[in-house]
């Protein structure tokens, strides 16, 4: 038997009310730009409307001029969503609070989650939103999820509860002195001075 290799989301397809809602929360809001639109091919009464997130990916969503927006929260229950992570710079990130009470969005504050913070909020039909900013650039040559997958060995080796900052500064140190040739016979910490 074999996999089904995966090689990244493609896109997330969300049901939206209409059409406007949408557009003032993914562009207006968060400010992926709306790039195009079509009739949803399964359903000809809604619209797919489709933003760029700008990693290359698309978030969708079904429109639909009857559904007005819900901003209870959408359901929790095993296999729904329970929230769409963003990805924001640093920068963004230190105006988000700003930003979100500017337009009176309510919001949980800045969350630290180890390894990234985080802002949570919901979208206007109640999905939860997540803005996730990472602590941490990878070294040349690595992903985030190869850090994380590092950090993780590291966290796990020492009994630590959560990945911390420095299991991300000793995973980027372990990966670079991996991948990065030395003449020098021991690459040890020293005291220069």
């Amino acid at each position: 038997m074999r996999k089904l290799q995966a090689q990244g989301i493609h896109h997330i397809t969300l049901v939206g009310a209409d059409r406007q809602t949408s557009i003032d929360f993914w562009e207006g809001v968060l400010g992926m730009p709306f790039i195009f639109e079509q009739p949803n091919l399964d359903t000809p009464s809604e619209s797919h409307l489709y933003f760029d997130p700008g990693d290359g990916r698309l978030i969708t969503v079904f429109t639909n001029e009857e559904r007005k927006p819900d901003p209870a929260r959408t359901s929790t229950d095993p296999g729904a969503v329970h929230h769409i992570a963003i990805n924001v710079s640093k920068a963004t990130f230190s105006q988000a609070v700003e930003r979100l009470n500017d337009r009176g969005i309510k919001h949980s504050g800045v969350k630290d989650r180890g390894f990234m913070d985080s802002i949570y909020f919901t979208d206007p039909l109640g999905l939860l939103i997540e803005l996730a900013a990472y602590r941490f650039e990878p070294p040349p040559g690595f992903t985030h999820g190869e850090v994380l997958f590092e950090a993780h060995k590291q966290r796990v080796a020492r009994n630590d509860y959560n990945i911390a900052e420095i299991h991300l500064a000793d995973a980027i140190e372990a990966l670079t002195e991996r991948s990065r040739e030395s003449l020098s016979a021991d690459r040890a910490a020293k005291k220069a001075y």
